[in-house]
Formats: structure tokens, sequence, C-alpha cells
């Protein structure tokens, strides 16, 4: 019975040895599987024990899926605007139809050369101005053809003062010429603040540039009656010069509407034409009928008599304009100058070169200088 219980003790003592072994075996297995990488193994669990295993597993996991990169969105470069950029399209295109005012910016037109004069050096740089727009049409080539196109201009007054606070108002069916204040139609002159300057107070940004701005909301147009919206169209920047005489104060022509359906509208020379010839000749052509003949003469020597005044007194106040002026304000109005600007030739833009004119209108005369 001893020996019975000393066998049973060794059986005992060689299955727990068997066990042992065999437990090592598959410890020993399962790491040479680990480090060979055989997925039949229970890696994760064995990661598990081994934090630093799965520290590096989830390193190597990261860099495989590197190998399909996101796309690299390309930045987005927006053109930087120069300083005086819009300039020109502060500048209120005085007289220009409403319709014409969208189509001036079909076409990329650019005004370097205004925005130039203000540089150092330029022409205009450290003087005081007073700008504005007036459009000019003209027959150009764009696109393989020939088009009537409305070339914007932009005049530019140095002056110590606004050249005028008026807007003359006149067309072929106005006999009579309006000089009415620029308010009355919504204008005026405003500060011109440049692009660098516009984040700063207003009352901190000192500037020398003014332009000749217009409130009136094109859309508020559809209340206005025909004849309000065409005074725009008849608009003219007004500028009187006394030390200039006024080719108006001699001229001889006045322009007649005799009122008729449809009515007379014709020249008349005070000096060359002879008003009873003048008259039969209307007859002659049945534009004039024979039982008007009397009362049209009468007419017309009326605004005969009319302009002769007229012309009498703006000699008068011209003279009496000069008396009265003190001396600096002589000196600036005999200092005054103007300069017009058009668009500067580009790839975009039609060639200008033939259709460049002195003239700005009847007010104002030629420019000094054209650029």
């Amino acid at each position: 019975m001893g020996r019975a219980k000393v066998k049973s003790a060794k059986r005992k003592v060689t299955e727990k040895k068997d066990v042992k072994e065999k437990t090592e075996m598959e410890e020993g297995s399962g790491d040479n599987v680990l480090e060979s990488g055989d997925p039949a193994t229970k890696p994760t669990e064995l990661i598990d024990n081994k934090g630093l295993r799965k520290g590096k597993r989830a390193k190597k996991t990261a860099k495989e899926g590197s190998s399909f990169p996101k796309p690299k969105e390309e930045p987005e470069y927006f053109t930087e605007k120069r300083n005086l950029e819009d300039l020109w399209q502060a500048a209120f295109p005085v007289g220009t139809e409403w319709d014409n005012l969208e189509k001036l910016q079909c076409i990329n037109w650019s005004f370097l050369n205004l925005e130039n004069a203000f540089e150092e050096g330029g022409e205009l740089h450290g003087k005081k101005v007073y700008l504005f727009g007036c459009t000019e049409p003209q027959m150009l080539f764009i696109d393989g053809q020939q088009k009537i196109t409305c070339i914007p201009v932009v005049v530019a007054v140095v002056s110590p003062f606004p050249p005028s606070d008026k807007v003359g108002i006149k067309s072929i069916q106005r006999v009579e010429e309006e000089i009415i204040p620029m308010k009355a139609m919504k204008m005026g002159w405003v500060p011109y603040i440049p692009l660098d300057d516009r984040n700063n107070r207003l009352d901190r940004v000192k500037t020398q540039i003014y332009t000749l701005a217009c409130t009136q909301r094109r859309s508020a147009l559809r209340h206005l009656k025909i004849d309000r919206i065409k005074k725009y169209e008849y608009c003219l920047p007004y500028f009187y010069q006394p030390f200039q005489e006024d080719e108006d104060d001699d001229d001889t022509v006045i322009s007649i509407m005799y009122p008729m359906e449809p009515p007379i509208v014709r020249d008349f020379d005070m000096e060359l034409d002879e008003i009873e010839e003048f008259t039969d000749e209307l007859i002659k052509d049945e534009l004039l009928p024979e039982d008007q003949k009397e009362a049209f003469k009468t007419f017309v020597k009326e605004r005969a008599r009319e302009r002769k005044k007229a012309q009498r007194e703006a000699k008068a106040a011209r003279k009496k304009a000069r008396e009265d002026m003190d001396e600096k304000t002589k000196a600036a109005f005999e200092n005054i100058r103007f300069y017009k600007f058009y668009p500067v030739p580009t790839s975009d833009t039609p060639d200008l070169s033939a259709v460049k004119s002195p003239f700005i209108n009847r007010y104002y005369g030629k420019a000094h200088f054209v650029l």
C-alpha cells in the first residue's frame, strides 16, 4: 500500500511536469508565430498583454494608411486691388443715358494713366483735384466689327475750390438753356477715399481728391416723369470763367423752335439772314402755312431781342465779377487747369488714338492737357 502511494505521487509529479513543459512549448510557439507575423495566432491577445508591441503595430497601420494621402487643396489667390483702381468709376458720367451706364462695364477699361497722375512725380500729385466723368459715343472696331461704343472719359480740374456747384441743361428739344444747382439733380462733390484708407475713420483721412457723385437710384427712375429722366441725359457740368469771354457772347446764331405740329426747328443768323426772305423760304417749302407768316416773323424777332439782351447782361456780369474778385481768387482762376483722361490701351480694349479730343463741353471748352 505504501508502494501504491509512492507511484501515485510520482505520476502526479510527472503529469505536472508534462503540463508545465507543454505550456512552455505553447508559449514558445506563440512567440515564434508573433515574430513571424503569422495571422493564424492571436496577435491581439498577445499585443494586449504587451503594450509595447501594440504601439508598434498601431504605428505600422498608420504608415500603411498613408499610402493613400488625401489630395491637397490648391490655395486660392486673389489679385490685390490698386489703391486708386476704382477712382474713375467714382466720377459720375454726367449726361450719359441710364441704359448706357451698365454698358460701360462690358469692356474692361483701364485708367492707369489717371492713377499714375496722383503718384509722386505725376501731373496731379499733391494737388487739389475735382473729377467728373462723361462719355463720348464713337464708332470703334470691336470683336472684328465696327460698333458704336460709349467711351468713358474723366476730367480732372486742378483748383483750390470746387469749379462749380451748378449744371447746365440744354438739348435740341430745349430752346432755353437751364443753369440749375447740382443739388436739384441729386449731385454734388464728395471726397474720394483711397482703398488703403477705407478702414480708417473718415475724420482722420486727409484727401485732396473730390469726385462728382449722383445719389439718384436707378431703381427709382420708374417713379419719375419722362421729362425729369431726360434732364439727366442732357446735363453738362457747368463752369463759369470770368476771365474768358464766352463764345455765346458774340454768337449771332439763334435756335428757333416755332410751336406747330410738327414744330419748325431752324437756326437763324441775326446778321446774315433776312427775316422776310427766311420766312418766304419756309412757306415755299410748305413748312410754314401762309397764314402763319406774320406770327412767325414776330416770334423770330422776339427771340433775337432776347438773345441780344442776354449777351449784354452776360458781358456786364463777367466784368463786374472780375472787378469784385480778390487777388487770391483771381490767381486761382488764372491758374486753373483741365486734364482730360481717356482709357489706356490694353489687349482687352479698342484703339482710341484716332478719337481723342481736347473738347470737354460748351462750358469748360477745351482741356489744357489730354492723356
